[in-house]
């Protein structure tokens, strides 16, 4: 019995399992999406507060490299998204 059902489950016409399987996958792309554009938004704000509200040199020197990081993060992101998700939908097409 628990042989028949792992072979059913190995076996390439077990479509839901592989639907599962790239659903989970598509759900994980999208959440370390969201986790480059947080991580941008986050950057990008430092940079503003460090540029606009302190007096110390260094400290607007990286708030003015924290802007140019920020947009960095934010096209890594979706460049990354982009290719997973072709990857995924080449998969399950």
């Amino acid at each position: 019995m628990a042989a028949e059902i792992r072979s059913e489950a190995n076996s390439p016409s077990s479509s839901p399992l592989v639907f599962l399987a790239a659903e989970r996958t598509r759900l994980a792309n999208h959440r370390t999406f969201l986790a480059y554009q947080r991580t941008a938004l986050t950057l990008f704000v430092a940079g503003v507060t460090f540029i606009r509200f302190f007096d110390n040199l260094l400290i607007e020197i990286i708030g003015w490299a924290f802007l140019p990081t920020a947009l960095m993060t934010i096209l890594i992101g979706a460049i990354r998204y982009r290719r997973t998700r072709d990857r995924i939908q080449h998969t399950m097409d």
